[in-house]
C-alpha cells in the first residue's frame, strides 16, 4: 500500500515537538498517513542521547516515538532558517508544540503569529499547565506530573513509597488526548475553513485519566490509597502468590465470580457475604485473605490449567520475554522490523478493513531530509 491509500494521506504535519509527548502523537499521524517533518536544533531531540540501549546509533527511546517522519534541522535563532520555517508553516496543516511557554514568542512563532501566516493551521500545544495559569510557564515532565497529579499516591503499595508508572504514561496520554483534538479540529475546519489553537496540558490529562478513581474521590471525599494490583471497585481483581509464579484474576461481574468459585471448589459465591461486588468490595479484608490462602496450595501453571475451565479473565504476569514469546504476539505481528529490514518496533494497534496501517519508514537521522518541504503524495 502506498502512502496516498493510508487515512491522512495529503495532510501536512510540522512537529516541533520533543522528547515524547508531542513526538508520540506525530509518529500516530506519520502511521496513519500524514507527511511529518520534524524540526530538530542543531543538538537534535534530547531523546537521542536518552541511552543506553543504542540500535544502530539511535537510542531505543528516540527509535519509540519517531518512525514515520522526516528531519530537517532548523536554528530559530538563525534569520535564514527561521524564515525557512515560517515557509513551511504557511502549507501546513497542523503544527505541534511543547516549548516552553513564551519560547517561541520570541520568534514569532507563537499561536497568535502562525494563524496570521496561515489561517487554516490547527497548532496544537503541548505543556506541563495551562499557560494562562500562574504555573503556566513552570516545566512539567512525565514524573512531576505523576506525582503532582495523585497519580503516584494510588501507585505502588499501600505500606511501600509512592510509585510511578513503569513508562512515562502522561506524556503518552497527552500525545492521544492531541491526536484526537487535532483531528476534530481538522473536522471542524472543513466546515468553517479556519484553523484554531489547541492546548493539551499535562497536568490536567492526567488528572483526568485518574478516571473512576478520582471520581470515587469527587463522590466520596475519601482520599484513596494506593492498592498494588488490586482495584478500588472490584473485587477479586489483583494479582495472586502462588507457590510459583503470580496469577492475575480480573473478576467483573457475579456472574464470573460464580465461575472462578465453581473452578476452586468453593461455595464463596453463595454467601451473603460475597455473592455481589458491592458486599465483596465491602468484606474485601476477608476473602481477599480466603483467595490467597487457596491459591498458595497449587503453582501458578497448575492453577492456569484449572481455570482454563471456567469463564472469568485471568492470567500469568508476564515480563516482556514472556511477552515477546506470547503466542498472541506471534499470531498477530505485534512485533516488527522497520523498512530498513533491521530496526525492531511495535505495531501500531489501529486495525482498518480497507486501510491497512502498514508503513513504517525508520525514525530519521538528525538532518536527515535537510531540504525536507511538503511535498505531493507518493505515487
Amino acid at each position: 500500500m502506498t502512502k496516498r491509500n493510508l487515512p491522512l494521506a495529503g495532510f501536512k504535519v510540522l512537529d516541533l515537538s520533543r522528547i515524547l509527548a508531542g513526538p508520540w502523537c506525530t509518529q500516530l499521524f506519520g502511521d496513519l498517513g500524514a507527511e511529518v517533518i520534524k524540526i530538530e536544533s542543531p543538538e537534535g531531540d534530547g531523546t537521542r542521547q536518552w541511552g543506553p540501549p543504542f540500535f544502530d546509533g539511535k537510542s531505543a527511546y528516540y527509535l519509540s516515538a519517531n518512525r514515520n517522519k522526516k528531519s530537517r534541522v532548523l536554528d530559530f535563532k538563525n534569520p535564514g532558517d527561521l524564515a525557512v520555517l515560517k515557509g513551511l508553516l504557511q502549507s501546513a496543516d497542523v503544527l505541534i508544540e511543547n516549548f516552553r511557554a513564551g519560547t517561541l514568542d520570541k520568534f514569532g512563532l507563537d499561536g497568535a503569529s502562525a494563524l496570521k501566516l496561515n489561517p487554516q493551521l490547527i497548532y496544537c500545544s503541548i505543556h506541563g499547565f495551562e499557560q494562562c495559569s500562574d504555573w503556566g510557564a513552570k516545566p512539567g515532565f512525565d514524573a512531576l506530573i505523576q506525582a503532582m497529579s495523585g497519580l503516584m499516591s494510588i501507585t505502588g503499595t499501600e505500606e511501600g513509597e509512592p510509585v510511578k508508572v513503569g513508562v512515562a504514561i502522561s506524556d503518552i496520554l497527552a500525545g492521544l488526548y492531541a491526536g484526537n483534538a487535532i483531528l476534530a479540529a481538522l473536522l471542524e475546519r472543513q466546515h468553517s475553513g479556519r484553523g484554531q489553537l489547541i492546548e493539551i496540558p499535562l497536568f490536567d490529562t492526567q488528572v483526568t485519566c485518574l478516571a473512576n478513581v478520582v471520581s470515587n474521590f469527587l463522590t466520596s471525599r475519601e482520599v484513596p490509597k494506593a492498592l498494588g494490583s488490586a482495584h478500588p471497585n472490584i473485587v477479586p481483581y489483583q494479582c495472586f502468590a502462588t507457590l510459583s509464579q503470580p496469577v492475575m484474576i480480573a473478576v467483573g461481574t457475579d456472574k464470573q465470580f460464580a465461575s472462578l468459585c465453581q473452578v476452586m471448589a468453593v461455595d464463596w459465591h453463595q454467601q451473603d457475604d460475597y455473592r455481589t461486588n458491592p458486599r465483596r468490595v465491602e468484606n474485601r479484608h476477608r476473602l481477599v485473605p480466603l483467595i490467597q490462602a487457596l491459591m498458595l496450595t497449587r503453582t501458578r501453571d497448575e492453577w492456569l490449567a484449572i481455570f482454563s475451565a471456567g469463564d472469568f479473565p485471568h492470567g500469568p504476569v508476564n515480563d516482556l520475554g514472556d511477552l515477546y514469546d506470547h503466542p498472541y504476539t506471534k499470531e498477530s505481528g505485534l512485533f516488527l522490523t522497520l523498512d530498513d529490514g533491521r530496526t525492531p518496533a511495535v505495531r501500531n494497534p489501529i486495525r482498518f478493513s480497507r486501510t491497512p496501517l502498514d508503513r513504517y519508514e525508520s525514525p530519521p537521522e538528525l538532518n536527515g531530509h535537510p531540504d525536507a518541504k511538503f511535498d505531493c503524495l507518493d505515487e
